[in-house]
């Protein structure tokens, strides 16, 4: 069976271990919990007529004084960048993310989570800022860890951008 490597990047807080536990467990916990390191899960999905083992590396957030590193994104098939739809500044750290991932990587499969649509009325970034920010590098999904909005879907466009691109 295939197994591939999906990495969770983003700023603290945004909700990257939420994001893996919906995915994974299908559950939702309103309690904080900060990463230390990485914490890896893995999840049996079926597409394309592939059946694989996704193993997810959900990094520490990335700030200022904790920068991700770059030896746990080796080997990766491709990464999530999360962005809180909340914090303005999250987006900034996923647009630094993204670069450093591509000089260090060169261009992986990668999709973006706005994420906790479930508060949209509190989001000071849309869609619109993420394009512009991201200059169209990477599909948009608008998510929610606590509902599971768009969660299965935004792996799964992932996963079919890996199979494609190992295919092509």
């Amino acid at each position: 069976m295939l197994q591939k490597k999906i990495c969770m990047l983003g700023a603290y807080g945004v909700g990257k271990t939420s994001l893996v536990r919906r995915f994974v467990e299908s559950m939702f916990d309103e309690k904080y919990h900060t990463t230390l390191g990485v914490k890896i899960d893995k999840r049996v999905v079926e597409t394309l007529d592939t059946r694989l083992t996704l193993v997810l590396w959900d990094l520490a957030g990335d700030d200022e004084v904790e920068q991700v590193k770059l030896t746990h994104l080796r080997g990766a098939s491709g990464y999530i960048l999360v962005v809180d739809g909340s914090r303005k500044s999250t987006l900034d750290r996923a647009v630094a993310l993204r670069e450093r991932v591509e000089d260090a990587l060169g261009k992986l499969p990668a999709v973006l989570a706005l994420n906790k649509c479930d508060v949209r009325e509190q989001w000071d970034v849309n869609e619109g800022t993420v394009e512009t920010a991201l200059a169209h590098h990477m599909p948009i999904f608008t998510t929610s860890a606590k509902t599971g909005e768009a969660v299965e879907a935004m792996f799964e466009a992932l996963v079919i951008q890996m199979l494609t691109d190992t295919q092509g």
